[in-house]
């Protein structure tokens, strides 16, 4: 449980660290238009924050075994983050940058969470069921 509070604790921030370089980048390159940028910060918070401390008060009434995937969790929701991070970056400073990579970097991240939530949900079932 303790592990999964602080997993919340982390992406809490990292959450807020989104929010603010959101706000303070496209004000300093006086940016108005949407950007993927703005997403960062929901994306920590719900998939990050929230999912975490949901997951620690489950875990308080059962034994939970999901390291692995908890860490593919992990892996997809900061790979996504950080291509989101990117591909706004690109928006923001109009590069001419093939985007389909990141795209298709971002899908993977995508992909990598949507399956360790489907096995995260699973072994939570699995614990109810004892």
């Amino acid at each position: 449980m303790k592990r999964y509070i602080n997993y919340a604790i982390v992406y809490a921030v990292l959450a807020l660290v989104g929010g603010v370089f959101y706000c303070e980048f496209t004000k300093i390159n006086d940016y108005a238009v949407w950007t993927t940028l703005s997403v960062v910060h929901a994306h920590y918070f719900i998939l990050g924050m929230m999912f975490f401390l949901i997951l620690g008060l489950i875990s308080m009434n059962m034994n939970l075994k999901i390291n692995r995937a908890v860490l593919f969790y992990n892996i997809g929701l900061n790979l996504t983050a950080i291509m989101l991070i990117v591909r706004g970056i690109i928006q923001v400073l109009d590069l001419n940058v093939v985007s389909a990579f990141i795209l298709g970097i971002a899908s993977i991240g995508h992909i990598i969470l949507g399956v360790s939530l489907i096995l995260i949900l699973l072994d939570v079932k699995k614990a109810c069921i004892k």
